[in-house]
C-alpha cells in the first residue's frame, strides 16, 4: 500500500468520508440514499447523517459501505480519523501547546 505524508499542516479541514461515499453512490452507482440504506441494512437517516458529515463514519458503516461498493473500509476510516484529528486540533490546539512532554 502506498502512503503519502503531508509535510506541512493542512489549512483546510480534511474531507469527511461521507463526501466520498455520496459521490460513489450518486455518480458511480446511481443509487438513492433510500435504496443504498436498504441494501446496507441501516436507516435512511443514519446513512444521510454520514453522507452529510453530521455523523462519523464508524467501522461498521465503513464495512457495510465497502461491501456495497467493493471498496476498502480502511480508506473511509483513515479519512474519518484525519477529519476528527484536524477538528480536535482546531478546538484544543492552544491547550496542547501548554502540555509538557513527560519524557
Amino acid at each position: 500500500m502506498i502512503t503519502f505524508s503531508v509535510s506541512r499542516p493542512l489549512k483546510r479541514a480534511p474531507t469527511h468520508p461521507g463526501e466520498l461515499m455520496r459521490e460513489q453512490l450518486e455518480e458511480h452507482l446511481g443509487l438513492t440514499v433510500a435504496d443504498a440504506a436498504s441494501r446496507l441494512g441501516i436507516s435512511r437517516q443514519s446513512l444521510h447523517a454520514a453522507l452529510s458529515g453530521r455523523s462519523a463514519v464508524t467501522a461498521e458503516m465503513a464495512l457495510r459501505f465497502s461491501q456495497l461498493t467493493k471498496g476498502a473500509p480502511e480508506l473511509l476510516l483513515r479519512m474519518q480519523v484525519a477529519h476528527d484529528l484536524w477538528h480536535a486540533r482546531q478546538r484544543i490546539g492552544a491547550k496542547l501547546e501548554r502540555i509538557k512532554a513527560a519524557a
